[in-house]
C-alpha cells in the first residue's frame, strides 16, 4: 500500500499571483491569507485559531482550488477515532478473505496522504488523545503503518490544518505541546465593520454604497444595521460568545424578505424596526451563547441592543 511521492505542481511558484487572485473573491482577509498561504507552501502544517465564521474555511478552499488539490474535511470530536481517520478493513471481506490490502478502505488522513490533499479537522481541540496520537505520526513522518495493509507515504503537497476556537470551553481539551509543537499558528478574528458589510452585500445580494434606488436604499439600510447589531452581540456584557458574520447576512437576507411580505418601504420607519427586530430575533438568536451566570435570555440581550440601537440612539440608526 505504499505510495511514493508524485511529481506535482510547484506550490512555491508564483505565490503573489496566487495571494491576488484568491483575494478577489475573499474580502477582509488579506492578512491572514498572506500568512496562511506562506506557511502551506514552505510545506508547513498549520492552526488557525478563532471563532466561526472568520473565513477559515473559505481560505483553505480559496488556497487548495488555486492549487487543484483536494481538501478533506473532518470534524473534530469525542467519536473521531484512529480508526475513523485512517480507514477500516471492510468486515465483510474479512470474513472472506481474511485481511488484506484490497479490503482496506482508507479514511480521510490515507486519502490526503495518497492523494497529496489538504487534511483540514474542525475544533482539533475536540478530538480524543490517541487520535492525537496518530496525527502527530503523520505529521511528523509524513507516513503511517496500517497494521495489515502496508506503509503510506505522503505525496509532496499533503498538509494538516486544523481548527479550534478560543472561546469554547466546553467539551474541549488543551492541545499537548507536542501537538502545538508540530503546528505553526495563525490568529484569525473577526473582520471589521466596513469589510463586513461588503460580505453581507455580496452574499446577500441586497443594497449598494450609492443606493441609487428606493430598493437599493432600504437595502442598503437593512445591510448596514444587520451589521450593527451584529457586531454588538459580540460586546454584550452578558454574552460569552456573540454571532459571526454569517448571523448579520441570514439577518439582512430575512429582514427582506419580511420587507416585501408585509410591504415595507425604505420611508416606513415604525414598520421598519418593528420587521428589523423579528429578523433579529431569527437570525441571531441561536447564535449567541449567553453567559451561564447571566440571568437573561438570547431574545432579551438582542432586545437590548435592539433598544440601544433605535431607541435611545437613534442618530446611530441612520444607514452608515
Amino acid at each position: 500500500m505504499s505510495t511514493a511521492p508524485n511529481a506535482v505542481a510547484d506550490v512555491d511558484a508564483g505565490l503573489t499571483g496566487v495571494h491576488e487572485r484568491i483575494l478577489s473573491h475573499v474580502v477582509g482577509r488579506e492578512r491572514e491569507l498572506e500568512l496562511t498561504l506562506a506557511a502551506v507552501a514552505a510545506g508547513r502544517d498549520i492552526l488557525l485559531e478563532g471563532p466561526p465564521g472568520t473565513s477559515k474555511t473559505t481560505i483553505l478552499k480559496a488556497i487548495t482550488e488555486e492549487w487543484g488539490i483536494p481538501l478533506f474535511f473532518v470534524e473534530g470530536n469525542a467519536d473521531l477515532t484512529p480508526a475513523k481517520l485512517v480507514g477500516h478493513h471492510n468486515p465483510a471481506r474479512v470474513l472472506r478473505e481474511d485481511y488484506s490490502e484490497e479490503n482496506f478502505v482508507p479514511g480521510p488522513l490515507v486519502e490526503a496522504m495518497q492523494e497529496g490533499g489538504f487534511l483540514y479537522i474542525e475544533e482539533l481541540n475536540r478530538a480524543p488523545e490517541d487520535t492525537m496520537n496518530t496525527l502527530l505520526m503523520a505529521m511528523g513522518d509524513r507516513a503511517i503503518t496500517v497494521p495489515r495493509a502496508g506503509r503510506v507515504v505522503a505525496k509532496p503537497t499533503f498538509r494538516v490544518v486544523a481548527s479550534m476556537n478560543p472561546f469554547d470551553n466546553v467539551g474541549t481539551a488543551r492541545l499537548s505541546q507536542s501537538v502545538h509543537d508540530r503546528l505553526n499558528r495563525v490568529v484569525i478574528t473577526y473582520q471589521d465593520a466596513p469589510a463586513e458589510v461588503r460580505i453581507v452585500r455580496l452574499r446577500s445580494g441586497l443594497g449598494d454604497a450609492e443606493g441609487e434606488s428606493s430598493a437599493n436604499a432600504l437595502g442598503e439600510r437593512i445591510v448596514q444595521h444587520a451589521v450593527a447589531v451584529t457586531r454588538a452581540t459580540r460586546e454584550h456584557p452578558d454574552v460569552r460568545q456573540g454571532s459571526s458574520v454569517r448571523g448579520a447576512i441570514d439577518t439582512a437576507m430575512i429582514a427582506a424578505q419580511l420587507a416585501s411580505l408585509r410591504n415595507v418601504h425604505e420611508s416606513d420607519d415604525d414598520r421598519y424596526l418593528e420587521l428589523f427586530y423579528d429578523a433579529m430575533t431569527v437570525g441571531l438568536s441561536g447564535r449567541i451563547h449567553v453567559d451561564e451566570a447571566a440571568e437573561t435570555t438570547p431574545e432579551r440581550v438582542l432586545r437590548e441592543i435592539w433598544e440601544d440601537r433605535f431607541v435611545l440612539e437613534p442618530r446611530t440608526a441612520a444607514p452608515g
